[in-house]
């Protein structure tokens, strides 16, 4: 017999004695709007449940300032039937936080709240005060300089905390900075859970850093030579222990080069350190690092790659040597057979052929280096398992076929889209798009 949960996830709605699978509503988005652009509706999909389940509506708004952030889940529950409520955690103005919450198994999408207008209603006009706070509401953490506004009337302390929604083991980190009429961390005034949302709140700015975030990309030839800019324009809030990461892989093979870069957080328990690390050559093939781990808000902002080149030695150009390899350096992707064979350096006698797999720093890819070397040398990944942000995986040569690569064990996929957009510009900024944090997007569309 096929299982209920089967049947439902295949659209398939039943009788069972006395009780029906239901048809509900389904969607899950958190965004950051303007307070000019309220009220917002949107368009969900639909989910068929699991038969005796009923449907779900859970719509939290957090105004603060010109800022709304909009958090909705809604589908299908277990959880007891519950009329529509609307409740008011922390009243403005100055930021305020209200919920609605629905639960019900009356008829198919019940749950079908669309729009923000149980929950909206035009700012009250207050006076202005003399208390002036910077103003913040964002899920990638404030600016390093954060714009101030006045307080209204009655405010007398600037708030600093982070607000998280934690659903499953999805999470949202919303940072927040604004005017409060009291000392204190209660915005959610003791609310632990808000429908199939944990909430809390936590106002040391240390235990939630903001760092900068982005992954960048430069090929060309000369990048061991001279610096490029390092500059990133996204952001990240960390989870708790979590600190900045900062790193760069330099790859040189003479003819061509690659320069890798990637800020973000790195893992819980990591210690503040930076150092420079040459891992092969020179002579020959050149695979060096530039790594930073820092404790402080936005302390990841090296903005270009000098922080590495300056530490790394400047030989004179060798003379010809005796022997002649193929040199390729690719990433997503293997070397050709037919890589440009070269005369190597003085000093070389050996041709090095590896092919890896880089992960970390929202990056899975394969990455394929020849070149020469002074002497024969394993993979890169029997001598190192990490360069800061970096694991490496060793590619088995009958598996290098370019639809074998293996996946991230947490179920990212390497970037093959990277082998061509090499020739879009002298470099390549590669957004993150994710850590598991935040909640995706599965409405059809939102609009004001």
């Amino acid at each position: 017999m096929i299982p209920v949960s089967v049947l439902a996830l295949l659209g398939v709605n039943f009788l069972l004695p006395g009780v029906q699978a239901l048809l509900c509503q389904l969607g899950k988005f958190e965004i950051v709007r303007n307070m000019s652009e309220l009220p917002l509706q949107w368009t969900p999909k639909e989910q068929s449940c699991e038969t005796g389940w009923g449907c779900q509506d859970t719509l939290v708004l957090t105004e603060n300032g010109p800022y709304v952030n909009l958090i909705l889940t809604k589908g299908c529950t277990e959880a007891e039937d519950q009329e529509a409520r609307v409740m008011e955690h922390r009243t403005g103005p100055g930021i305020s936080i209200v919920s609605y919450t629905h639960v019900c198994r009356h008829k198919d999408l019940c749950n079908n709240l669309v729009n923000t207008s149980p929950l909206w209603a035009l700012p009250i006009e207050t006076a202005p005060g003399r208390l002036r706070c910077p103003t913040c509401l964002s899920v990638e953490g404030c600016p390093e300089t954060v714009p101030e506004q006045t307080c209204p009337v009655g405010h007398t302390h600037c708030y600093n905390g982070v607000l998280l929604f934690t659903e499953g083991l999805i999470s949202t980190i919303l940072k927040v900075q604004g005017c409060m009429p009291q000392p204190g961390c209660n915005l959610f005034n003791g609310t632990r859970e808000i429908g199939p949302m944990a909430v809390s709140e936590n106002c040391n700015p240390k235990d939630f850093l903001t760092c900068h975030r982005g992954l960048t990309l430069w090929m060309r030839p000369g990048l061991s030579q001279e610096p490029v800019n390092w500059t990133v324009g996204g952001s990240q809030i960390c989870n708790t222990g979590e600190v900045c990461q900062e790193t760069l892989l330099l790859i040189d093979v003479g003819q061509s080069s690659l320069l890798l870069g990637s800020k973000g957080c790195s893992k819980i328990g990591a210690q503040e350190s930076q150092r420079v690390s040459v891992h092969l050559g020179p002579p020959g093939v050149l695979i060096a690092s530039y790594t930073r781990l820092c404790s402080s808000d936005h302390c990841n902002r090296a903005n270009t790659s000098s922080v590495l080149l300056n530490a790394l030695p400047r030989p004179a150009a060798p003379a010809p040597g005796n022997v002649s390899c193929p040199v390729c350096v690719q990433l997503s992707g293997s070397c050709s057979p037919n890589s440009d064979v070269v005369t190597c350096p003085s000093g070389t006698t050996h041709c090095y052929d590896d092919t890896v797999i880089l992960r970390g720093g929202g990056l899975s890819s394969p990455l394929s280096i020849q070149g020469c070397v002074a002497q024969p040398t394993s993979s890169l990944s029997n001598r190192l398992q990490n360069i800061g942000i970096f694991s490496v995986t060793k590619i088995l040569k009958e598996n290098e076929d370019s639809d074998n690569y293996p996946l991230m064990k947490d179920g990212v996929a390497p970037v093959p889209y990277l082998s061509w957009v090499m020739g879009l510009g002298p470099f390549l900024v590669l957004w993150l798009a994710g850590t598991g944090r935040g909640f995706a997007m599965l409405t059809n569309s939102i609009s004001p």
